[in-house]
């Protein structure tokens, strides 16, 4: 599977945008004005009213928008588009630098001089969501119209505070030329296949490495626990790291380390791209991004040399993979909320979707905008939309910063380190339930 010439812009792009550098003012904007009085559309349904056509003539005045990163220096796309629908509405843009973007919105809720509608990454909302500053999605948005664990990522207690922007996921990457040489012809679909593929690739591929994975990653390693049926909380919200399924998966990706399969260390500053297209690295787990590193770094010489597969799963059945990405949420104090509701919808439609995909080459949320020639038509971007059908994140709890870093410690521990597989998801369970969800 190859590349397309489309794959190739996506490389400076998410690298922009996952960057952290400052785009634009970050100057909140003045307070709005001119609150609608009318019913607002329903985001990602129909909109309001009796004939299903958007009532623009019932939302005016001033739309107080943020995005962060690159994002929101790109976002006058969207916003000339929603002011030719509604021509009543003034879109105001404020781009926020990524690495702000948390004390910005800490700052602007304590003040009350929030904006109206807010982009928000898909791990900050558990923390914003508890300051209830939040305002509930309305019931008329339906959830089957996004991605299952890009809706989940905004719902708390039932209630879901955010709409799905768009997402990203990761594959696994393989030199399908070093596995060929090895006797591999497929690419792995569970986790023997992926073990005897590693092993293949260095023993008889000659590769360092058989993978290379991440020793200190949790979004690396919870895609096997979710795999085996394991997960960060049970369905009674107790943190669940140390179940059996976690253990067994552990002990799975610890395996990786303990053969040798995968270093224990690697340099500072070490970038998997070039080590891939040279052949050291024969397997990696990344997103989209790395289609255009991977086909612009290798050149002539890798083409054709390389593949991107699905999550392997334990047993053959599709492997759970990492959602991310942004979202969409609208503030209890925004005076008006019919247009934030209404920016909302917009942003859902499909054709939004692709319009926002051609503009910064991010993956879209709403499951229909993937019927589209634009993605559906490139056979790389197609597998990453079968990926997203079968994905899951991390909980939207306060904590969440603070357990993550504990469980990249641990897991540290015992990949690099002499912990058990056993002690080291006993110390992540430990680590997490003192931290607490904050709730």
């Amino acid at each position: 599977m190859r590349p397309t010439s489309r794959a190739a812009v996506l490389a400076a792009t998410f690298v922009l945008i996952f960057s952290v550098a400052a785009c634009g003012s970050n100057d909140p904007g003045a307070g709005a004005s001119g609150a609608a009085t009318g019913s607002p559309p329903a985001p990602g349904g129909s909109p309001a009213g009796s004939d299903g056509a958007s009532p623009a003539g019932d939302i005016s005045g001033e739309l107080r928008v943020w995005g962060m990163g690159n994002e929101g220096a790109l976002l006058g796309a969207l916003a000339d588009a929603f002011e030719t629908e509604y021509p009543d509405v003034t879109v105001n843009v404020t781009p926020v630098d990524w690495g702000q973007a948390v004390a910005k919105l800490q700052t602007a809720i304590g003040g009350g001089e929030t904006p109206d509608v807010s982009q928000m990454g898909t791990d900050m909302m558990g923390q914003f969501i508890e300051t209830g500053a939040l305002e509930p999605v309305p019931s008329s948005v339906d959830p089957s119209v996004y991605f299952e664990s890009a809706w989940n990522t905004g719902v708390v207690d039932g209630t879901a505070y955010a709409v799905p922007w768009y997402v990203e996921t990761r594959l696994l990457y393989y030199r399908t030329d070093i596995a060929e040489a090895a006797g591999i012809t497929a690419a792995p679909t569970n986790w023997d296949e992926l073990k005897a593929a590693a092993t293949a690739m260095q023993e008889q591929g000659g590769a360092e490495w058989g993978i290379s994975l991440g020793t200190k990653n949790w979004q690396e390693y919870m895609p096997f626990v979710w795999s085996n049926g394991g997960a960060v909380m049970n369905d009674a919200g107790e943190f669940a790291l140390n179940s059996p399924e976690a253990i067994e998966a552990l002990t799975y990706y610890d395996s990786f380390f303990e053969e040798g399969l995968s270093p224990t260390a690697v340099p500072e500053g070490f970038d998997i791209t070039p080590a891939f297209v040279t052949g050291t690295h024969p397997m990696f787990v990344s997103g989209p991004w790395h289609l255009g590193l991977v086909a612009e770094a290798g050149g002539a010489d890798i083409e054709g040399n390389w593949a991107i597969a699905l999550h392997p799963g334990k047993d053959g059945a599709p492997g759970t993979s990492f959602l991310g990405g942004s979202n969409f949420v609208v503030f209890t104090d925004s005076p008006n909320k019919d247009a934030a509701w209404a920016w909302a919808e917009f942003v859902s439609r499909p054709e939004s979707q692709i319009l926002w995909y051609e503009e910064a080459t991010v993956l879209p949320a709403v499951q229909a905008a993937w019927d589209d020639p634009a993605l559906g038509d490139d056979e790389n971007l197609a597998l990453f939309g079968e990926q997203l059908s079968s994905t899951s994140t991390q909980p939207a709890i306060p904590t969440w910063s603070e357990i993550a870093s504990s469980l990249n410690d641990q897991l540290e521990r015992v990949t690099a380190g002499d912990a058990s597989p056993e002690d080291g998801a006993q110390a992540m369970q430990d680590a997490a339930s003192g931290i607490g969800t904050g709730r």
